[in-house]
């Protein structure tokens, strides 16, 4: 597999790109990256789907489900995940835009869930920029306290909350991108894109990285 040095910046990394999978019914590539000793993959799919130790759900504040990808979530890993979530209100009163909690991840092919709030898109003039990047080290940060060695994340912000898709997408990359250069550990994290739009956003950053 070709890599990335860690210290380098990632947009001279050399041929740190490499196919995967070519999904014929798709017609969709994914990627990887090795960048340190964390693989950084690109999926285009569901990622109620996704074989790794944590999955990532864009949540709102109340925690108790949604649509998009908080509905999907909630629905595949079923009544356990929202009986924990209502616990978690019970303590806390829900989670607020940036921060994280963490569940079982239910009947999901996973160890853990962890719940993100992202902000709601208002033209950049309530600090959305840093909140969308603090839920991304926030969610990394609970998952190595609780030894998660694989993690996907959806695109934050990108739904019904307006956020747009390729600022959303620099900040999902440089949020990763500083928690490796922060030495912490992580073998594999997942970009999962499940629309056309965001897929392309990011298999072109994926590309710039060469």
């Amino acid at each position: 597999m070709l890599t990335v040095d860690q210290d380098s910046d990632w947009t001279n990394s050399g041929d740190a790109l490499v196919a995967l999978d070519d999904d014929k019914t798709k017609g969709r590539t994914d990627m990887e990256l090795l960048v340190g000793t964390t693989i950084i993959e690109l999926i285009y799919g569901d990622i109620t789907k996704t074989n790794v130790d944590c999955i990532v759900n864009a949540a709102n504040t109340s925690l108790l489900g949604g649509g998009g990808v908080d509905g999907a979530i909630h629905r595949a890993g079923g009544i356990e995940i929202l009986e924990e979530c209502k616990e978690i209100r019970a303590r806390q009163g829900g989670c607020s835009v940036g921060e994280a909690v963490i569940t079982t991840a239910g009947k999901l092919n996973a160890k853990y869930v962890i719940h993100t709030v992202g902000p709601v898109w208002n033209k950049g003039i309530n600090n959305e920029e840093d909140k969308l990047e603090k839920c991304y080290k926030n969610s990394l940060d609970i998952a190595v306290k609780h030894n998660v060695k694989s993690i996907a994340f959806p695109n934050i912000s990108t739904g019904i909350y307006r956020f747009p898709k390729l600022k959303a997408a620099q900040i999902a990359f440089s949020s990763v991108q500083s928690f490796i250069e922060d030495e912490k550990f992580m073998d594999r994290i997942q970009f999962v894109c499940f629309d056309e739009e965001n897929y392309q956003i990011y298999l072109k950053i994926f590309k710039e990285k060469l």
